[in-house]
Parts: C-alpha cells; sequence; structure tokens
C-alpha cells in the first residue's frame, strides 16, 4: 500500500468509493433513506474537488487503485476517512490516520466510532445531523 496527496484526476475514484463504502459498509448502521442522504447518487464534483485540494488529503493506492482517502482541515479537523470495502479491517484507515497526526477532532459514524475508540478518541457528545432532510446519529469524537 501506498500513501500519497490527492489529485483532482482522483475525483471519480474517490467520489465511487465515498458511495459504496457507505452504502455497503454502513449499511448495518443506517437504513437505506439514511445512505441515499449521506450518499446520494449524484455528488457535487467540484465541491468535493475544492474541499479536497483545501485540505491536507491523502490517497492509499494499492496496484494502482484507490483503496481509501482521509482529509484534514487546517483546524485539525478529520472530515473524511473513507476505505473500500474489500479493505476494511487491513490496516488502511490507520495508515491514513498515521500519516495525519494532527487530527484532533472529527465526526465519527455508527460504523467509525469503534475504529476510533480502538485509536484513543473519544465521544464528547452524541448528535442528530441533517443530510437532504434526513436525520442520521453521529459522534463528535476528539483526540
Amino acid at each position: 500500500m501506498k500513501l500519497r496527496a490527492y489529485q483532482s484526476g482522483d475525483l471519480p475514484a474517490i467520489l465511487n468509493l465515498f458511495r459504496d463504502t457507505v452504502h455497503t459498509v454502513c449499511a448495518r448502521d443506517y437504513t437505506r433513506a439514511q445512505l441515499d442522504a449521506w450518499a446520494p447518487a449524484e455528488l457535487d464534483a467540484a465541491a468535493w474537488d475544492a474541499s479536497l485540494l483545501a485540505h491536507q488529503t491523502l490517497v492509499a493506492e494499492e496496484n494502482g487503485s484507490i483503496i481509501g482517502f482521509a482529509d484534514l482541515a487546517e483546524d485539525g479537523y478529520l472530515d473524511r476517512l473513507y476505505v473500500h470495502r474489500d479493505w476494511q479491517g487491513r490496516g488502511v484507515a490507520s495508515a491514513l490516520c498515521d500519516a495525519l497526526p494532527g487530527a484532533r477532532l472529527t465526526h465519527a459514524s455508527l460504523t467509525a466510532r469503534p475504529f476510533f475508540e480502538k485509536r484513543g478518541w473519544h465521544v464528547v457528545k452524541e448528535q442528530q445531523v441533517e443530510r437532504r432532510g434526513v436525520r442520521l446519529t453521529n459522534f463528535v469524537m476528539e483526540r
């Protein structure tokens, strides 16, 4: 596995990985309506690209395929951390997090919460967020 900086040309693969991961890995914790609201078929590609370029964004690759990504804002907010469904539990998320040591705060899904807790993060509060008119539970966590 190789980690490298995000490039705009990665965006189609990143968006596909995001949608697929949410709809498969997170399906045990969220309803279909919640998954559709969180990761709809149509995403604002320009907004995603701008955000990923503005943050410190790392991409994990294996044999030229993107298997995960994470991005960190200047203020220490870990905005996104997603790993391809076939690469879950194989150290990809840990490698991405280890390469972003400045991460201090995140909003973790029900699915991701145990991963962060194993890494020493703690829940500040549980919250309900609204995405496209649908409410989802997540957790404000800090390190």
